[in-house]
């Protein structure tokens, strides 16, 4: 443990070298490796700064990111210094919490890492199991750093299930479950109605939960577990209803919803893709919560943050001549999310698919997803990862799948190198099936693509 922390390098070096469950192998650890006691600790040290700040909590399997980022932008665009927490980070660890859509310093980064250098020995000296994780950490330090900046409100994106996250110390004005599928069944669960459970650990007594959860099973055990904790459960198509999505003159995307107490009309859906106008029509639930509680959103506020929202790797175009799209999805509803925008802006394209993907996923889930909408296929291994699939299991799912061949390739840059050969300026690649691989890719191809214009 290093006495203080001098360079930037160090500091990420220092937080990597923790137990780190976004690398280790799905097989090594279960939920017996997750409890809040650590975080409670940490916390306590750090005088608990999460009593102090008031929260926006969101969990769920699918949209959860991208509702934060849409509560984020429009608790900024509304004059509140907001605090956004998220994960996993795509190029910079310090994307996991910004403010108002900035990142911290490198030097406040490093100076926030020092502070908690003695709560972090102290811990780490004491019996059973105490020494703070890096997500613990990564949780910490957004806290640390909000509280310093004087945030109005945070927004926090579980990282995995939710009873036993991290983030769910926290004191949240509104609680938020998007939805609920089959993801990281070995640690969650392998029904839907066991990962409800995990996820429906966020709500709290007398807090009010918006909910998009359709899945029956789901629905039940969120309904269930509203009703023992009294907290007020609104749900999409019976509280609150997307009711109509359209394109307006300038081809921009809008909604229409009804909530029990208001009629937003024409309302802007930034972020691509069908499933997004879902992850706002919550966003917009969640604004009639908090006005309720006397903060001042107004709807010229709420359509400029949704109009101004920013959120990286999903459906993400990041260059042209060909069209490149990044995107993280990864389980199978975020890969039939991806199709249904590519259908809606890219039918008349050849598709050429640069996939990689995580162990502990659904892979064949997700390869059945997409498969039948490319025409043609790259396959990859992230290389900072250890739980990425190899090339011979991918290559053995895809020929389970489709007659149609896979070009191999060794690493993501032999598969950029690859796709861009293959393809022509009127064509689409598509990078996804993992947050590892676009994160290995993303910078690169944007250099390349600053270069060329250069």
């Amino acid at each position: 443990m290093p006495d203080r922390i001098e360079t930037y390098e160090q500091a990420i070096e220092f937080l990597f070298g923790r137990i780190n469950y976004e690398r280790i192998q799905a097989e090594a650890y279960s939920t017996s490796d997750f409890k809040l006691d650590r975080m409670r600790r940490l916390l306590e040290l750090m005088g608990n700064p999460h009593e102090r700040i008031p929260a926006i909590h969101v969990a769920g399997t699918k949209g959860k990111g991208s509702t934060c980022s849409m509560l984020s932008s429009i608790l900024a665009a509304s004059g509140y210094r907001c605090g956004l927490y998220i994960s996993p980070h795509i190029t910079a660890f310090e994307e996991r919490f910004t403010i108002n859509g900035v990142m911290p310093t490198q030097s406040e980064f490093i100076g926030l890492v020092n502070r908690l250098l003695p709560m972090i020995t102290q811990m780490d000296n004491m019996p059973g199991r105490m020494q703070p994780t890096y997500f613990e950490l990564a949780t910490a330090l957004a806290w640390l750093h909000f509280l310093e900046q004087n945030v109005d409100i945070a927004v926090l994106e579980v990282g995995l299930g939710g009873r036993l996250d991290s983030t769910n110390l926290c004191k949240p004005l509104v609680t938020v479950i998007t939805n609920v599928s089959r993801d990281h069944t070995h640690v969650l669960g392998s029904t839907v109605h066991q990962i409800a459970y995990e996820k429906a650990g966020i709500v709290k007594s007398g807090i009010p939960t918006i909910s998009g959860v359709t899945h029956p099973d789901a629905l039940a055990m969120v309904e269930e577990t509203c009703r023992e904790r009294g907290s007020p459960l609104k749900l999409l198509g019976r509280d609150f209803r997307l009711v109509d999505r359209h394109l307006d003159e300038h081809e921009q995307v809008q909604i229409d919803v009804t909530t029990s107490t208001s009629n937003w009309q024409q309302m802007p859906v930034a972020l691509r893709g069908p499933h997004q106008a879902v992850n706002a029509t919550l966003a917009l639930a969640v604004v009639d919560e908090l006005r309720q509680l006397n903060w001042d959103l107004s709807d010229d506020d709420v359509r400029q943050g949704l109009l101004s929202v920013s959120w990286p790797a999903r459906v993400e175009v990041i260059a042209r001549r060909p069209t490149v799209i990044v995107d993280a999805a990864h389980n199978w509803e975020s890969a039939r999310a991806l199709v249904a925008s590519l259908n809606e802006s890219t039918k008349l394209r050849k598709r050429i698919l640069v996939f990689a993907a995580t162990k502990d996923k659904d892979v064949a889930g997700i390869l059945r997803q997409l498969l039948p909408h490319f025409d043609t296929l790259v396959l990859t291994r992230y290389l900072d990862n250890p739980r990425g699939v190899s090339l011979e299991e991918l290559s053995r799912l895809v020929n389970a799948l489709t007659v149609r061949p896979a070009h191999l390739a060794k690493d993501p840059l032999a598969a950029w190198t690859l796709a861009k050969r293959l393809a022509t300026q009127d064509d689409v690649i598509v990078i996804t099936g993992s947050f590892f691989l676009v994160a290995e890719l993303r910078s690169t191809i944007a250099e390349e693509c600053r270069a060329t214009l250069n």
